[in-house]
């Protein structure tokens, strides 16, 4: 079985000139564009990663909107990428959403669903349809949130951020927690063979050392460590655990 790594959230020009935080393959021209700069295999049985209705729901509409750009183009990135505020596109609370179900190429797009379907599907399965869809979408907002507070008004970004990679992250944050000891294992490296919660953690940290560093350029760290963070904020709130209390 073969899943998405890491995601990242690079820089592409469409047609109106504006930069577009994107991924480093390019799609169509005057497309944004996002795309996975590595990837992982996780050896996992088949019969427990089918598609549970959400996770296939979540697929579903991806591909959908990802089609329906294709014939509207940059004025979908427009109206529903996310603009931080001070920047040239219009802010719109929707966004902190909408953002996450935009993809700039197929390569991306498909590796982002493979993600969710590696990762997601077995968190679904453990957990009840709305508990993970509520985790997801907490992820992908936080995200956003992180990538404006920091972007936006520290490092001045201009441009709009696309892209999954904030809910991705989320679900692997969760899937560390819920299964720390499976294995995940580097396609250009197979001999190396990593727990998913040391994966993760040394995930986080590189992201962290590459935001503070304001490394690769157009490369939105700080939404994969929002992304990160909005996953422990809902595996902490339906467990029940830290400031959210003991739940009933």
């Amino acid at each position: 079985m073969r899943g998405a790594g890491r995601r990242a959230i690079r820089t592409a020009t469409p047609e109106d000139g504006r930069k577009v935080q994107g991924s480093g393959v390019r799609g169509q021209e005057g497309t944004p564009c996002l795309a996975s700069v590595s990837r992982i295999t996780i050896w996992l049985n088949p019969a427990r990663t089918a598609m549970p209705p959400i996770t296939f729901a979540l697929i579903l509409l991806n591909v959908l909107i990802y089609v329906m750009g294709q014939f509207t183009g940059p004025d979908i990135v427009r109206t529903f990428g996310l603009w931080p505020p001070g920047s040239s596109g219009a802010f719109h609370y929707w966004q902190l959403i909408t953002y996450s179900f935009l993809h700039g190429s197929l390569l991306h797009l498909g590796f982002n669903m493979v993600a969710i379907w590696m990762f997601g599907a077995e968190l679904e399965k453990r957990w009840n349809d709305l508990r993970y869809l509520l985790t997801y979408l907490l992820s992908v907002a936080v995200a956003a949130m992180t990538q404006i507070a920091v972007s936006g008004y520290f490092l001045h970004a201009t441009g709009p951020v696309i892209g999954a990679s904030g809910g991705v992250f989320g679900l692997l944050l969760a899937y560390a927690l819920y299964f720390p000891n499976r294995v995940i294992t580097l396609i250009f490296l197979p001999f190396i063979q990593i727990p998913a919660r040391t994966f993760v953690f040394g995930y986080g940290l590189i992201e962290l050392f590459l935001g503070v560093t304001n490394t690769a350029a157009g490369v939105a760290h700080f939404a994969h460590l929002g992304g990160l963070f909005g996953g422990w904020l809902g595996v902490q709130y339906f467990r029940g655990r830290g400031i959210f209390g003991r739940r009933k």
